[in-house]
């Protein structure tokens, strides 16, 4: 018994150090299988000459600057109705004629007993005029001839001029200002593009589902007269403008403890890319200013990954063999 137990302790070491060495050469084979799929590859791409607009967008609601609703001064009928939606008015002007409730009792029983009566009553008793307070757009007609109503009801609204309500992010705030430049285009209309400014700023927040905006009024040079009252329209903020400037794509520049890097040729015989630190401006997010370092037709190299076409199915341990991608 004494003679057997070495045998078989020396076969548990043999069999756990088999395991171990499979194990092991499973990962190194899995490892390189995993790096031979993807091999990294770099695009050229020359420094250009260009122009570079930054700028902060939002959405907003076109909404009247100043929403006057006219109500009458006394309750009656209307007797005539002398303006539509949409039609552009002056201060003063007559925009609906209307009786007292006296007066409708008294042109109905005038009415009764013939034309010239009520012609005779007519003249005597002159229909009110409802004025129109400011100069302005009609954009609401709520109601016509021969229809009754009170001093509480609104027979028309005005507005003196359309704005956009654009909802600004706090972040973006301290970069819009009275008069900037601005770009609108509505959801309805959205290959018109109408040049806008900054009219007014909020000075007070409105803060949902804990993202903090501020309105921003957004005042058209020329209202389209398509533009209506609760269209969706986007802003575009101008904040900056650069023109004829050196610019790369930012995919090429790396930011590095402070520094910004860009990959350039080899110069020496190992022909492996080198670092070139650079001076950068202005971005818009997709181009970068190049201010130092390069000039314009200076060659940067981009690195990309390739994956190979069949790397989704070479599992050298798939029982299935490897999976094949179909002629195109």
């Amino acid at each position: 018994m004494k003679f057997e137990e070495k045998p078989r302790k020396k076969r548990r070491w043999f069999i756990w150090a088999g395991v171990a060495v499979a194990i092991v050469a499973t990962a190194v084979i899995l490892i390189a299988h995993r790096s031979s799929n993807g091999t990294v590859t770099y695009k050229p791409i020359a420094v250009e000459r260009g122009d570079i607009d930054v700028t902060i967008l939002s959405t907003g609601t076109v909404q009247p600057e100043n929403r006057l609703e006219i109500k009458p001064p006394i309750a009656g009928r209307v007797e005539q109705v002398l303006v539509n939606e949409g039609e552009r008015v002056k201060k003063g002007q007559v925009l609906v004629l209307m009786s007292s409730s006296e007066r409708a009792a008294l042109l109905d029983a005038a009415r009764a007993r013939g034309q010239d009566e009520l012609q005779r009553w007519e003249g005597f008793y002159r229909p009110t005029p409802i004025l129109a307070p400011i100069d302005g757009t009609i954009i609401l007609r709520s109601v016509e001839p021969g229809q009754s109503f009170t001093t509480q009801e609104a027979v028309l609204v005005m507005s003196d001029r359309l704005t956009v309500k654009a909802q600004v992010d706090e972040t973006d705030i301290a970069e819009i200002k009275l008069k900037q430049p601005a770009d609108v285009i509505l959801d309805a209309y959205p290959e018109s593009d109408i040049p806008s400014s900054v009219d007014k700023i909020a000075f007070d927040a409105t803060t949902v589902n804990n993202v903090t905006t501020y309105i921003v009024d957004v005042l058209p040079e020329n209202t389209p007269v398509f533009m209506r009252s609760g269209m969706t329209a986007n802003v575009s903020f101008q904040v900056e403008s650069k023109k004829d400037i050196l610019m790369l794509p930012t995919n090429a520049v790396r930011n590095k403890d402070g520094h910004h890097y860009v990959l350039v040729p080899s110069t020496s015989m190992s022909g492996k890319p080198e670092d070139k630190e650079v001076g950068t401006g202005v971005s818009n997010g997709k181009l970068v200013e190049i201010v130092s370092g390069l000039a314009q037709g200076d060659v940067v190299l981009v690195p990309q990954t390739k994956e190979r076409a069949n790397a989704g199915g070479s599992n050298p341990f798939s029982p299935f063999g490897p999976r094949r991608t179909p002629a195109k």
